[in-house]
């Protein structure tokens, strides 16, 4: 299966910026594809939401709490989602998942949702 591993959190004043960085990797050699990716965010005792999703295509969605300061993009050639956030608050503190629809396999095909196991974003006021 793929395994998506997040990078970049870390503790940051108001009005400052992070960029989150998540990398797909297939361990065992089998083909894969990726149709979209998907950052969420966990904040303390609240369930977990999505923040910010991008198709293969290019084509972006954003939570209305995130537009105009989070920007996602993808690398399609190296697997990687990048979530580049700007402007942060302290209500932005929450751990970060990334997600992936990946679709394994080539004769047989095997669609499935990938997670990652989180990064820690804090945002001190």
């Amino acid at each position: 299966h793929v395994q998506l591993v997040e990078s970049g959190g870390g503790l940051v004043q108001s009005g400052g910026s992070l960029r989150l960085a998540c990398t797909a990797s297939e361990n065992s050699g089998a083909t894969f594809t990726i149709n979209y990716m998907s950052w969420y965010q966990e904040a303390p005792g609240k369930q977990r939401e999505l923040v910010a999703t991008i198709n293969n295509d290019g084509t972006t969605n954003y939570v209305d709490s995130v537009k105009g300061r989070f920007t996602i993009s993808r690398d399609n050639a190296e697997n990687i989602v990048y979530l580049q956030m700007t402007s942060l608050k302290p209500e932005d503190t929450a751990v970060y998942y990334c997600n992936a629809e990946v679709v394994s396999g080539s004769l047989l095909k095997l669609t499935y949702a990938a997670w990652g196991q989180g990064t820690q974003v804090s945002v001190s006021s």
